[in-house]
């Protein structure tokens, strides 16, 4: 059980698409990581996403390959600059959920849930990566169980 975290794709720069939609590069980029999430049956219930255009277009992606009980769905507190705190309060690890969303949210909410410190930086993400995060121990702490991101270098 567990809750997987994802920035979207990479993105269209604002002047080529003012909705920022993503790139062919980011397209492919996420459907490379949804097929190897895929492949090694990765139990993802539901997928959530902030709304904006890039996160929706990744959450389908995702969708589409890892079939997931629900589809996609547009998730209130998935934007950048949200509240971290108050999202924190709402994951249950038991739910297999992915959301879905940007920077630099996603890297604050991980050390949140990490270290209860926002500034306390654990992780890099990647744009398309996956980071699934699990409890651990009877504390209820959150760790990083593992990552599947498209760059290695």
């Amino acid at each position: 059980m567990a809750v997987y975290l994802v920035q979207h794709g990479l993105s269209l720069p604002k002047e080529q698409d003012p909705e920022r939609g993503l790139s062919e590069t980011g397209i492919a980029d996420v459907e490379r990581i949804a097929t190897v999430a895929k492949g090694y049956e990765v139990p993802v219930a539901a997928i959530f996403h902030s709304g904006k255009k890039r996160a929706r277009q990744t959450a389908e992606i995702f969708a589409a390959i890892l079939k997931p009980d629900g589809d996609d769905a547009e998730m209130a507190g998935l934007k950048p600059m949200d509240d971290i705190k108050a999202f924190s309060r709402t994951l249950s690890p038991s739910s297999n959920h992915m959301f879905v969303g940007h920077l630099p949210f996603m890297e604050k909410l991980t050390a949140f849930l990490i270290t209860q410190d926002t500034k306390r930086s654990v992780f890099k993400f990647q744009n398309g990566g996956i980071v699934c995060l699990d409890e651990y121990g009877e504390n209820g702490g959150w760790v990083i169980k593992w990552t599947l991101m498209p760059n290695i270098r």
